[in-house]
């Protein structure tokens, strides 16, 4: 019973984990630009349950190996608990390091967003220009090539321009049509 009470620490450990990968997932994205609560919960999730299951039972061994006084079941749960901390901790370094790129996309989005909305204000007939703060951004190319558009004052259509953020300010905005992204994403996708 001691050993118990000492070493059933993987299930409070998987719980408390879900909840910190899903926090950092959010924030700290491992891939792309976002993440939701949810999403980050359900891949640290998956993760952790792999972990325990492919990893606990050979560290276990190992740990065993270390304190031949351990019960089994004691060290199985002492190497999941191992193992869903360095997952935890891997996450986060992830996020981390890929934080750089996050923020530069978001910066050319930005940017995106402003190239479009002088080009749109400058060129586009007066119904879209009323609406240009109502902008919909589709990132083509993430951090590179976005397809913006704006919203008719008069109905359901929209003006839209692709923005190429590598090209020269003069060069960067053409005119794509007035198909909205969710149609053009529908389509792409």
């Amino acid at each position: 019973m001691r050993w118990r009470r000492r070493g059933a620490w993987l299930w409070p450990a998987f719980l408390i984990a879900i909840v910190f990968d899903a926090l950092v997932g959010h924030a700290l994205p491992q891939l792309g630009d976002t993440q939701t609560l949810v999403g980050a919960a359900l891949v640290a999730c998956f993760l952790n349950l792999i972990g325990i299951v492919l990893l606990s039972r050979p560290i276990g061994a190992l740990l065993r190996r270390a304190r031949p006084d351990l019960p089994r079941v004691v060290a199985r749960d002492y190497a999941g608990t191992l193992v869903i901390c360095a997952i935890s901790a891997a996450l986060l370094l992830v996020g981390l390091a890929h934080r750089p790129t996050v923020i530069a996309h978001r910066r050319a989005r930005d940017d995106a967003i402003a190239r479009a909305q002088a080009w749109i204000g400058a060129r586009a007939p007066d119904e879209f220009r009323r609406n240009i703060t109502y902008v919909s951004t589709f990132a083509i190319e993430s951090g590179s090539v976005y397809r913006i558009c704006v919203p008719s004052s008069h109905g359901p259509r929209t003006y839209c321009v692709v923005v190429k953020e590598k090209m020269p300010f003069g060069q960067s905005v053409s005119f794509d049509g007035y198909e909205s992204n969710a149609e053009f994403s529908a389509g792409a996708g």
